[in-house]
């Protein structure tokens, strides 16, 4: 089982697109399952109107979720879910409020000077899970064998935010373990949460850790990752300018270097850019 979860915060552009075959692709070649989640756990970003938008543009691409597994998900939906997490960590593990912003911790792993607080967030204060030090191994299907540290890399970490919201770090955990998602696809660029989120599910009762590929990014002319923003490769745009779903995946496929050229390829055809697979152990289904 794998998941495609999207973020309402902006519309669909070819990095999205390149993930979506990822997805599917070596859903249907492992003979597995997706499910689709909004990820909008981010309040103040996340809009109504992107995520309908979102939703057409993938059913117009042709990639279909597998609704008779699971239903779409949306993370707003469900906070009773979170706060059972959370109770469950505050049983077991060393949860405490933390009032520091970003720039008080100036870009650097979070140093546990919160520590002494109580449990009680309240107004302006965030909530954070002590982490030990316990180094986590895992082997990704594109990167090979990983180790990181996720004390030294981030810190303690935040588990719901100064605003009240709940973190990325800690809601897609939850989610995909009460998902049952064996299987993450997801950007090169996320590959650094890897560590942090085997641990947290450890903490939240999770005894097997879900199989983990990150595939490359699309990058822009200046060798940055693809912004929402980015109109020249935004889904939609490509629509208007009269593009077929066929023509968007195969343009998508070949930049992120899946195809020599730019050929059409249908949704329903993705799972054959990886019925040869390269090698790389961990994945199911």
């Amino acid at each position: 089982m794998t998941r495609f979860a999207p973020s309402p915060t902006g519309y669909l552009h070819l990095g999205h697109v390149v993930n979506a075959i990822y997805v599917w692709g070596l859903a249907r070649a492992l003979g597995g399952q997706v499910v689709l989640r909004i990820e909008d756990h981010d309040r103040l970003r996340c809009r109504a109107e992107y995520e309908a938008a979102l939703l057409d543009d993938l059913a117009w691409l042709g990639f279909r979720p597998d609704v008779d597994v699971a239903p779409l998900v949306r993370q707003s939906d469900t906070p009773a879910i979170y706060e059972r997490a959370l109770a469950g960590l505050r049983r077991t593990q060393h949860v405490y409020a933390c009032g520091c912003s970003r720039k008080e911790i100036g870009g650097q792993p979070y140093d546990g000077r919160c520590r002494g607080k109580g449990p009680d967030d309240g107004p302006g204060r965030g909530l954070r899970v002590q982490l030990g030090p316990a180094t986590e191994h895992f082997i990704d299907a594109l990167l090979g064998p990983v180790v990181q540290t996720p004390a030294e890399q981030c810190g303690d970490l935040l588990v719901r935010d100064r605003d009240g919201q709940w973190t990325y770090q800690f809601a897609v955990t939850v989610d995909d373990i009460r998902q049952g998602v064996t299987l993450v696809i997801r950007g090169a660029d996320l590959a650094s949460s890897t560590g942090r989120q085997m641990a947290l599910a450890r903490m939240l009762g999770r005894a097997t850790a879900p199989a983990f590929v990150h595939h490359p990014l699309i990058l822009d002319a200046q060798g940055a990752k693809l912004s929402k923003s980015a109109r020249d490769t935004g889904v939609r745009e490509l629509r208007a300018a009269g593009a077929g779903a066929p023509a968007v995946i195969g343009l998508a496929a070949a930049l992120a270097g899946l195809t020599p050229d730019s050929a059409p390829v249908r949704a329903s055809d993705v799972q054959r850019l990886f019925e040869t697979p390269k090698p790389g152990p961990g994945l199911g289904s």
